[in-house]
């Protein structure tokens, strides 16, 4: 497959997994058109669970900002706008109205399924099955993700609906130290192809190669399952264990801020 068509696959996952991931909870709120997508979560928080992405490029930059303003303001939220590169002049609009760019995360994919590797010593791997370990996913999540200024409360707000998590075109794999959930990671199937997502790993639990663990568990499910290839957005702290892995960049998106109150 070419970069063009799996850059262009990937980044329609990439939309289809926030699409759904709003509506694992109740109060999620998913509203699109005239190439604009707008997603509210469960939680408030406003990185990662409460955004925007432009799905129509001919879309003026302004109607954009105009269209996430009104949405969000109502909700008294403040939201992210994900740039990627073909969105030049939105994101120099964004620049332009004092949204701050707080990061980029390159979007990297995986063209062939991995060599199959055995856990760390003590460590098993466990596919979610039931809301119990959907709970050990948020659990592990929910303290991962602290070390990137999420809240701790921001998971467990955000899903509420555990059976729409244990959909069959999505994995949960979690990585146990005994009876503790440590590292988790998911994977979901989308547009011929599947996304990575949620990779953490417990602060005590770091340097063990946990990450890589989970993210290779996935990976390997979604071949085995169908996929063509595998895609991601990557942290500061996963891409160079994506890249070990046989992970390549195609772009990166920027993530930009806007406060609620303005």
């Amino acid at each position: 497959m070419d970069d063009a068509t799996l850059g262009r696959l990937a980044h329609l996952n990439y939309l289809a997994f926030g699409r759904e991931m709003t509506l694992w909870s109740d109060r999620g709120i998913v509203e699109e058109s005239g190439g604009v997508l707008l997603y509210a979560s469960g939680t408030d928080f406003a990185f990662v669970f409460n955004g925007v992405a432009r799905t129509d490029p001919s879309v003026a930059p302004a109607e954009v900002l105009a269209r996430a303003d009104a949405f969000f303001d109502e909700l008294h939220r403040g939201y992210t706008v994900v740039t990627a590169p073909w969105d030049d002049d939105l994101a120099a609009h964004l620049e332009a109205e004092g949204l701050w760019a707080f990061g980029t995360s390159p979007e990297m994919v995986c063209r062939q399924r991995l060599a199959d590797v055995e856990p760390p010593e003590g460590i098993e791997l466990r596919q979610a099955a039931d809301d119990a370990d959907i709970a050990d996913f948020l659990a592990v999540n929910a303290a991962a993700y602290g070390s990137l200024g999420m809240p701790p409360e921001a998971m467990a707000d955000s899903v509420q609906r555990f059976d729409r998590v244990l959909e069959p075109h999505i994995a949960t794999v979690v990585a146990y130290d005994g009876d503790e959930p440590v590292a988790a990671a998911q994977a979901a199937l989308s547009h011929g192809i599947a996304g990575v997502f949620w990779v953490g790993t417990t602060e005590a639990a770091r340097g063990r190669g946990l990450g890589e663990a989970v993210c290779r568990w996935v990976t390997n499910w979604a071949f085995d399952h169908g996929a063509a290839a595998q895609s991601l957005e990557a942290s500061v702290m996963g891409e160079p264990i994506y890249a070990r892995m046989g992970y390549e960049e195609l772009y990166r998106y920027t993530s930009w801020f806007r406060a609620a109150e303005r």
